[in-house]
Parts: C-alpha cells; sequence; structure tokens
C-alpha cells in the first residue's frame, strides 16, 4: 500500500509537470508579433513626396488585424473623411473574381481550359478564335490586343495584359450559364458574405462609392463617369476586367476564402496560382513575376505571395496574400496620380515594409 501511494503521487506530479511545460509551450507559440512595420506605415502615409496618400490600408494575419489606417477624404468637396466601409472601384483585382468564376464552371464540366474559345463564342468573327484556349485568355498568353485586331503574337508564345481577353471569359461565362456576367458574380458575392461587393451599374446609385479623383501637379478633379463615354456593351465588355466595387472589408473576406479552399477546390485553385507565363509588373514585386489566372505571383520571397495591382478611373490598388503566413495586404486609393512614374508609389512602398516585417518572419 505504501509504494502504491507514493507511485501515485509521484505519477501526478509528472502530470502536473507536463501540463506546466504544455502550457508554457502554448503560451510561446501564441506569443504576439514584434511590430516593427506600424511606425513605417504611419510616416510613410504622412509624406506629401512624391505624393500625397488618399485612402485605406488593411492589414490581416491569421484573421486578426495587424494593422489598419484610413487617411484622407473619400470626398474633397465635402471635406468627408475617408472609411475602411467605404467602396472603391477594385479595377483590374476584378480579374480574379472573373477567372474564379471561370474555374467554378470548370469544376462543373461546362468548360474546358484548352477548347478553343469558338467552342463558347461561335459568333465571334476574328479566326483566332480557333486557336486561343480560355487557358491563355486567362492567363494574359492570348495575345488579343482587341476583338477587332489580329493577335500581337502567335496565341501561347509571349504575355500580353489584356482587358479585352477578360471581356471575352465574361461573354464564355454569360453563353455557358445563359446568365448575365452581373448577376453570375454578385450571386457570389452573396454566397460568400461580402455584403458590399457588386458590379458596378451606370445612372445607378453605387451604395458608398468613394469618389474618384484625377491629379495633376496640384490639381484635383473628380472623376464624372457619364463623360467616360461607356457605351452600354463596352461598359458590359469591361465589368469582367475592371468594372467591380468593394470595400477593405470584402476583400479581406474573397482573400481569406479562395486562398484557403471556401470557393475553388483544391485541384482548380493550384491552377490559378502557378504559371510559368512571366509579368515584369514591378507594383507587384520587385521581380519578374509570374502571371496565374487573374492574379501575379511571386516566387522570389521566402514565401509565395500571390495577388494584383488594378487602376483607373480615379482609383489605384493593390493587394496580396501570403498562404504560408495567412497574411493579407489590402491598400485601396481613391486618387489617380496622372504621373505614371508615382501613380503606384504608396503601393510599392507599403509592399517593401511588410515583406521586410517581422510579418513573413
Amino acid at each position: 500500500m505504501k509504494y502504491t501511494f507514493s507511485i501515485s503521487i509521484l505519477v501526478f506530479v509528472f502530470f502536473i509537470l507536463s501540463c506546466g511545460d504544455k502550457d508554457k509551450t502554448n503560451s510561446e507559440s501564441k506569443k504576439p508579433i514584434a511590430d516593427d512595420y506600424s511606425a513605417k506605415l504611419d510616416s510613410l502615409i504622412l509624406t506629401t513626396n512624391p505624393r500625397k496618400f488618399n485612402g485605406i490600408v488593411l492589414i490581416t494575419q491569421n484573421g486578426e488585424t495587424r494593422y489598419s489606417k484610413e487617411y484622407g477624404f473619400s470626398d474633397f468637396e465635402k471635406k468627408t473623411p475617408i472609411s475602411l466601409n467605404d467602396n472603391f472601384r477594385i479595377q483590374s483585382n476584378s480579374k480574379q473574381i472573373t477567372a474564379a468564376l471561370i474555374l467554378k464552371e470548370v469544376e462543373s464540366g461546362n468548360i474546358k481550359l484548352e477548347n478553343p474559345i469558338r467552342e463558347y463564342l461561335p459568333d465571334l468573327n476574328q479566326s483566332w478564335a480557333d486557336t486561343v484556349t480560355v487557358n491563355q485568355l486567362l492567363n494574359m498568353s492570348s495575345g488579343v490586343v482587341g476583338i477587332e485586331e489580329p493577335l500581337a503574337f502567335k496565341a501561347g508564345t509571349g504575355f500580353h495584359y489584356s482587358n479585352p481577353a477578360y471581356g471575352l471569359l465574361g461573354k464564355i461565362l454569360e453563353k455557358t450559364t445563359g446568365k448575365k456576367y452581373t448577376e453570375i458574380a454578385n450571386t457570389l458575392f452573396k454566397k460568400i458574405g461580402m455584403k458590399n461587393t457588386y458590379c458596378y451599374v451606370p445612372n445607378k446609385t453605387n451604395s458608398q462609392l468613394s469618389n474618384g479623383y484625377w491629379i495633376s501637379n496640384d490639381t484635383i478633379e473628380v472623376v464624372d463617369f457619364k463623360n467616360l463615354n461607356f457605351s452600354q456593351e463596352s461598359w458590359s465588355n469591361f465589368v469582367p476586367a475592371g468594372g467591380i466595387i468593394s470595400n477593405a472589408h470584402d476583400l479581406n473576406i474573397w482573400d481569406t476564402k479562395l486562398h484557403n479552399g471556401e470557393i475553388l477546390k483544391p485541384e482548380t485553385y493550384e491552377l490559378m496560382v502557378n504559371s510559368k507565363v512571366v509579368d515584369s509588373d514591378y507594383t507587384f514585386s520587385d521581380k519578374d513575376s509570374n502571371y496565374g489566372y487573374g492574379v501575379n505571383i511571386n516566387e522570389n520571397e521566402p514565401y509565395k505571395y500571390i495577388g494584383h495591382a488594378g487602376r483607373g478611373i480615379g482609383f489605384v490598388n493593390l493587394k496580396f496574400y501570403m498562404p504560408e503566413k495567412q497574411l493579407d495586404v489590402i491598400i485601396l486609393e481613391n486618387t489617380y496620380n496622372r504621373d505614371i512614374d508615382i501613380v503606384y508609389y504608396f503601393e510599392k512602398e507599403i509592399r517593401k515594409i511588410v515583406l521586410n516585417s517581422s510579418l513573413v518572419e
């Protein structure tokens, strides 16, 4: 009895010590990330040379906000402060949404990536519709310059960034589903909880959309969409390439769900984010990146990151996601500087600060 009691005590003590070690390990693993980036980002955003920042920055990691900033105005005339809840034109970040919609049809068996686009658009007059594939439209290797123009190169042999290519992808979606692109996209947004995201509709009220502004030297001018001379058809063709409205919170939902298997199956997601098509986009990366399906892909850093930049109609943006670190960076501005050399100035500098911070260690 005496020995049994002693052994019981030893087992109990060992159990307590083991729990303590486990708690210590858990505590160490949950240690907060050292913040070596907030002060740098704050200082950057306050600079006025070579231009001013006017917009929002949202950085999340593992579902927690690491940094958020609202700076400037959504309406300069009324001096309305800009907000994380404000909507922005996301411009070319619309492309990854179109790509995901195509891939969902691929999953359903309604579209095959290697099929010539003539299979889905039989009325397209151009002879290149017999050789250009859906895959090539998605990764910008089609050579499509314009619907009525010859290809820039033999399909599949180069890279040419093309809004018309994504307009064609929108038409393919409409042909295969029997629905309008706007209906298809808006249905997905609703399904995944993007309550403030939608396809822009001209001449209608567009909820909480910030004004967009052109900036030239020291002058600032609000963009009047009506003066951009879009016809109903030309805008319809542009929406899949750059016509979607969203805000920081919704884009965070999109990035989190897209890169964590809640929108696409693993095999189709892998097709989207892996590519050998080279794109020299130095907003997204300081080196050449690859262009997948509506996304740029950077393999040069210690960790792979995926995203896109966008600009136009008074708006500029950049967002990227690092799957291995569950890190999401969203930068949205509602001012567009006509000096092309500095239009993405803050987007590039913010990217550099983040990628050289403790967030990616």
